[in-house]
């Protein structure tokens, strides 16, 4: 808990939501849909025992809710797809300065490991046979 102690309780609440407004930007649909949401799911609760050290207290707490945080979330936000990402957005630039109150090592760690955590999501619907009919990365078909 000392890595939080520069945070307030709602800074902290609000910070423990990010992996969620991650999964809900990088899903395909204007809803997130149940594969995307079993993804992630089972994402954030493996990232609370196997992540980078550095960030292994955020995960584990914010395993804690994930579940709950997602579907709060994906219901309470616009159902139009340009203003519901603008919204994440708009909440990731927040999110993103409390992140910044807690060092520049860390920083760095959680802007690489979301990433990798929006690529995962996204890559819900991804399949074996995408990869052997398009072997090549191609934007706005399989990229």
């Amino acid at each position: 808990m000392t890595l939080f102690q520069n945070l307030s309780a709602d800074q902290k609440r609000e910070l423990l939501k990010l992996p969620a407004y991650i999964a809900l930007l990088a899903a395909a649909g204007i809803k997130l849909d149940e594969e995307e949401r079993m993804s992630a799911i089972k994402l954030a609760h493996t990232r609370s025992f196997c992540c980078e050290p550095l960030l292994a207290e955020f995960y584990h707490l914010a395993d804690i809710n994930f579940e709950f945080n997602i579907n709060q979330l994906d219901q309470d936000l616009p159902k139009e797809k340009g203003k519901r990402e603008a919204e994440i957005i708009r909440e990731l630039h927040i999110l993103d300065r409390i992140v910044s109150k807690l060092g520049k090592g860390y920083t760095i760690a959680m802007h690489r490991s979301l990433k990798t955590f929006k690529e995962h999501v996204a890559k819900a619907h991804h399949s074996v046979i995408e990869d052997f009919v398009f072997p090549v990365l191609i934007p706005g078909l399989n990229l």
